[in-house]
């Protein structure tokens, strides 16, 4: 039998080594990413899937951010509220002591006065800010809603009566905000009108239990306003809920798209390399042997 000799070895031996030196390269860099696919040639069906789950991912995290910022908001709108109630609360105690008929006309002065006092404290709730924007001015955030003036209540909102609205999900949005209109001027429960008839009725001596009861109608309504704040909140916080799981859902999608067996390529690496170790040395042998080795 005659021995076939390869005139041309290095040919099979090149293409041997590139294809060692590539299976090595993308061992690494699966390694080093923790991606079986990166990039579309990889695995074009996974890479699809992959522009999918990054674009279903970036919405998710973007409501997840709207939620947070607004739950915020709305925590700071609802504690500013309780503030109001806590200062009407003692409006109305002021209002009951002003009543009573063996007060004099002194001590019903200085009572008008801390009625004052409590409805300038309130203007300023009323103003409150929230990262630069006026929780109750309406959607006219960047424009201080409420202003002193020489109205019979002293004071004037210039807001509007516009409602923001934040998306927390697919399709869906919910209100940010109640407009100090709605609020602090409502009719039939305007805050600072009540506060103004009571700081009157004490300064005339008269008509200060309806003054009294004025300010008591607009601390119920307020009350009764501050529900929105919290039906929307346990809104959001379902509305987390339900993100969150969907996002860890959508990464273990990713990752069974794209994510590799860190073992399996630690595994295909050192093959790799053990290869290449290989193709190399019988390429140092091969310069060596000459056609007498084949004779022989």
């Amino acid at each position: 039998m005659g021995i076939r000799i390869n005139p041309n070895p290095w040919t099979d031996l090149l293409r041997g080594l590139a294809l060692d030196q590539q299976q090595e390269n993308q061992a690494i860099q699966e390694l080093s990413t923790g991606k079986k696919v990166n990039q579309p040639s990889d695995d074009p069906a996974a890479a699809a899937g992959l522009i999918v789950n990054n674009a279903e991912t970036s919405d998710v995290n973007t409501y997840l951010s709207n939620i947070s910022t607004l739950q915020n908001s709305m925590q700071e709108a609802d504690s500013t509220l309780n503030s109001v109630v806590t200062a009407l609360t003692q409006a109305i105690s002021v209002g009951t002591e002003g009543a009573s008929g063996t007060l004099n006309q002194t001590d019903r002065d200085a009572l008008a006065q801390q009625v004052n006092g409590i409805q300038q404290q309130i203007l300023e709730y009323a103003n409150q800010s929230f990262e630069g924007n006026y929780l109750f001015a309406g959607t006219a955030v960047n424009t201080t809603p409420f202003v002193a003036d020489s109205s019979s209540s002293g004071v004037s909102y210039v807001g509007n009566s516009g409602v923001n609205s934040v998306q927390i999900g697919d399709g869906q949005t919910v209100p940010a905000n109640l407009p100090g209109s709605q609020l602090f001027t409502a009719s039939g429960s305007d805050v600072f009108q009540a506060l103004s008839d009571l700081s009157s009725a004490l300064s005339s001596g008269s008509n200060v239990s309806s003054a009294e009861s004025e300010v008591q109608t607009a601390f119920n309504y307020i009350n009764a306003q501050r529900a929105f704040y919290g039906t929307t909140l346990d809104r959001l916080n379902t509305a987390t809920s339900f993100l969150n799981s969907e996002s860890t859902q959508l990464a273990t999608e990713q990752n069974n798209l794209v994510g590799v067996d860190m073992a399996t390529a630690a595994s295909q690496l050192t093959q790799a390399e053990v290869a290449l170790n290989a193709a190399m040395a019988a390429g140092g042998k091969i310069s060596e042997t000459t056609l007498l080795d084949y004779l022989k």
